[in-house]
């Protein structure tokens, strides 16, 4: 074995463990053994934080520590042979790579043109909260320089402690809002500017703390700070222009050609190089090639984070955490002065960051309660506090106990911010039911002619849009005079990606919760980032009678259902629509799960749902595109068993039928009394028959009393005898769903007494037995005994619609609270 001790450098790579040699005596397979680690440790911490409600960059602090000194590193075999001192250097390389990339990421998500619209109100606040914790955190480094940090070069020093303590973490406060749903209301809105504000300043900030940190003169630092300046206007007058004109030579729809990639990515490595000839970092480069680069101009923006943020943010950021948790030893906090050093540093953050901005909110006339959670939102540390002082340990302006202080400062701050927001912040809900809303099922609906069906259309990507359209389509009914408005709700899953945060951002910018206004969508030339699946909505909302309103909702999917309900309270909803959570893959009708969490969703919505709902099978319903309205030509079957959820298929089923295109065929499934014999109209197990069924079925056959609008046939399940009971059963929904393009049926359709027909037999035993003969290999609670049959791939290949009636005696209480939200 080599002599680790006597090597200059590591070999890149081994010859093998057969020549003898040991893997971790070399760099390549050393630094992917640590890459493994780091993504598994943090990806597991962060799993183990999820109840919490805590960011990702919470597991990767925590994950970094563990892996150092003061956990696992406490093993010096550990230390020895998975971060031996001669890897360091190549695991710091790396790390700064993906730092530099991440930063770059981050000034992607900063625009420029909203910090100039920064109201009154968050620029006081951002002022309040970086000038306050600034003054404390020089006050704070005069108190260390006479205990634990004597020595250091005051100047750096002061302005570092300033900066570190006045710092808010801009991309981590995104995610934290997203995550408690605050980022659209007016106190996620003044946070998110004012953070803006602060990030900018912070990094300013930094730019003149690392030029007073060199060695020499305060001539070279005055240099240092005037190169500095010069490169941003350098940026900003020649790399902005060429990234421009990549930006417009890039058209909507296409993809960016791979030399405008290539070019844009190693101009950031320029820019890196750059700042750090000069003297202040290759981060600060990074960070202002992110700035400049256009982000409404077509797709190049879009692009980038494309190309970019996977790798960065799953394998190369993690690793700077570890090389910040490698120079964290915690056990350098010992005895009682640091300790109380700790808690006057973490006091000391907290009064001038949460007291600084709930005094400059107070003042600007800001609710008391919003601005306390206000100055815990501020107060937000993160990455870039980690960055500041990963610089100012580098530049020896902090030692290891200080930073080590400094480093559980920066996790306690964060870790305790989305408990306590939870805990105080209850926006007010005027509505506990708006007096307006009564309009909750379609059924109830058919009764107001002039009444506007409100439908809630949720979908997961561009693959459920033709169906949805055509959908929607064949719903419009008659042009009566209230009409069908259509609200297209895009669920995203917020993740750590840039490019979910960037979804977020527009939203939030639009001013209404999970809303894209049409005119800043419409690809008029004006913007030209518009969304593909918008303005596929709008083409049809301009071709059509229907108002179409596409909307974006953002949220982990466990809690995006919330967002869905409550979407349908503020719109007045009548039904709302949900995917399926498989998705299929070939004509024969074959389906692929997209994940359980995505049908978790669908369950939650259908438990607090305030009206109807229905989950779409989607079996490509009309085609792959949309077809003008005066050619749509759709057949349509409801499976009708009895109770209120077949009533609603029926009710929606009617104002299908109004449509020229659509057919539509009624096919109600009963079976004889227990005598044996059927009487005029049939009855469920010889029970007698409900009076809402016939008064609906009676309604039917009233309006269609020409036969001209629909077909209504009666299917006799238990004619040929006990025992054949499945065989009917299935027979009579294959018929019926084979020749038709859509089926419609309840969820809760009664299939159980018309399989236990004639009584006795086992009763709800053999009910039940029957039923699971009858249907399915794979039986989904919110799909129902039938729509569960119909969504397995030999069933049929219409696309299937199953539908909940909303149910007034169950009131569902609001799962979230919010503002009230004037309902265009």
């Amino acid at each position: 074995m080599k002599n680790r001790t006597c090597k200059a450098g590591m070999i890149a790579t081994s010859n093998g463990a057969f020549q003898g040699e040991n893997p971790l005596d070399f760099a390549l397979p050393l630094l992917i053994l640590q890459i493994i680690l780091v993504v598994v440790l943090t990806r597991s911490l962060a799993f183990i934080l999820r109840p919490l409600r805590q960011p990702r960059v919470i597991a990767e602090i925590i994950g970094g520590i563990v892996l150092g000194p003061s956990g696992f590193g406490r093993s010096r075999a550990f230390l020895n042979n998975v971060f031996p001192k001669e890897s360091l250097t190549v695991l710091d390389t790396l790390a700064n790579i993906g730092l530099i990339f991440f930063l770059f990421l981050v000034g992607l998500e900063l625009d420029l043109n909203s910090l100039r619209r920064t109201g009154k109100r968050a620029m006081a606040i951002a002022v309040a909260g970086i000038s306050i914790p600034f003054i404390l955190g020089i006050g704070t480094s005069v108190v260390l320089r006479r205990t634990i940090s004597r020595g250091v070069r005051e100047p750096p020093f002061l302005v570092f402690m300033g900066v570190a303590l006045s710092i808010t973490a801009f991309p981590v406060l995104a995610r934290i809002l997203a995550e408690l749903k605050l980022l659209t209301t007016d106190l996620g809105r003044m946070a998110m500017s004012a953070a803006a504000v602060n990030d900018v300043a912070a990094w300013i900030l930094l730019a003149i703390a690392i030029a007073l940190s060199g060695s020499g003169s305060p001539a070279v630092s005055l240099w240092v700070l005037l190169s500095g300046a010069g490169f941003v206007v350098a940026a900003a007058v020649m790399l902005r222009p060429a990234l421009v004109w990549m930006a417009r030579h890039s058209p909507e729809g296409e993809p960016v050609k791979e030399v405008y990639v290539c070019a844009a990515l190693t101009a950031v490595l320029a820019c890196g190089f750059i700042t750090d000839t000069i003297g202040i970092h290759a981060l600060f480069g990074a960070f202002v090639a992110g700035i400049v680069v256009p982000k409404d101009e077509g797709p190049f923006a879009a692009a980038l984070i494309e190309k970019v943020e996977d790798l960065v943010t799953a394998l190369l950021l993690p690793l700077y955490f570890v090389s910040s948790g490698l120079k964290t030893d915690v056990t350098a906090i010992s005895g009682g002065i640091s300790w109380a050093l700790l808690a006057l540093v973490v006091f000391n953050a907290c009064l001038g960051k949460i007291g600084g901005t709930v005094l400059a909110s107070v003042a600007m006339k800001v609710p008391f309660r919003e601005a306390v959670t206000l100055g815990f939102l501020m107060n937000t540390k993160g990455l870039v506090e980690l960055i500041v002082l990963n610089i100012g340990k580098d530049r020896g302006v902090l030692n290891d106990e200080t930073f080590a202080i400094m480093v559980l400062m920066a996790l306690f701050t964060t870790f305790m911010t989305t408990p306590i927001v939870m805990g105080i912040f209850k926006p007010a809900r005027k509505a506990a039911e708006a007096a307006a809303y009564k309009h909750r099922k379609i059924e109830r609906k058919m009764n107001d002619s002039d009444g506007e069906l409100r439908i809630l259309a949720c979908f997961h990507g561009s693959r459920n849009i033709p169906t949805l359209i055509n959908l929607i389509e064949s719903s419009r009914g008659a042009r009566r005079r209230g009409g069908l408005a259509v609200y297209a709700m895009h669920l995203m899953e917020l993740s750590e990606r840039s490019s979910a945060i960037s979804m977020v951002h527009k939203a939030r910018r639009n001013g209404l919760p999970f809303w894209n206004r049409p005119d800043e969508n419409r690809d008029d030339g004006n913007n030209s980032n518009a969304d593909q699946m918008v303005v596929a909505f709008q083409a049809y909302e301009q071709l059509s009678h229907v108002t179409v309103r596409p909307m974006t909702a953002i949220s982990d999917l466990h809690s995006i259902h919330e967002d869905v309900i409550a979407s349908a309270r503020q719109k007045r909803a009548a039904l709302i629509i949900l995917p399926f959570h498989k998705t299929q893959l070939h004509a024969d009708g074959s389906t692929e799960s997209i994940g359980h969490d995505y049908q978790h969703v669908n369950r939650r919505v259908l438990l607090g749902a305030p009206c109807s709902v229905a989950i779409l099978i989607d079996r490509g319903l009309g085609g792959s595109a949309h077809v003008s309205a005066s050619d749509v030509s759709c057949s349509v079957a409801v499976l009708f068993f009895g109770g209120c959820d077949d009533r609603e298929a029926v009710a929606y089923g009617m104002r299908m039928a109004e449509h020229p295109g659509i057919s539509l065929a009624v096919v109600r499934f009963v079976s004889p009394p227990a005598g044996g014999h059927v009487s005029a109209g049939g009855s469920v197990a010889g029970e007698q028959r409900s009076n809402d069924d016939d008064e609906c079925i009676a309604r039917l056959l009233e309006w269609n009393k020409d036969g001209s609008v629909l077909k209504f046939e009666e299917k006799h399940v238990g004619s040929r005898g006990r025992g054949k009971e499945e065989e009917e059963m299935v027979e009579g929904i294959k018929e019926a769903a084979g020749r038709c393009n859509l089926v419609l049926v309840g969820q809760r359709a009664p299939v159980m007494p018309l399989l236990a027909v004639g009584g006795g037999g086992g009763g709800a035993a053999a009910a039940a037995a029957a039923a699971a003969r009858l249907l399915i290999d794979d039986y989904w609670p919110e799909l129902g005994w039938v729509g569960s049959y119909l969504a397995s791939s030999n069933s049929t290949t219409a696309s299937v619609l199953v539908i909940k009636q909303h149910d007034p005696s169950v009131i569902s209480s609001p799962l979230i609270q919010e503002e009230d939200v004037a309902v265009p």
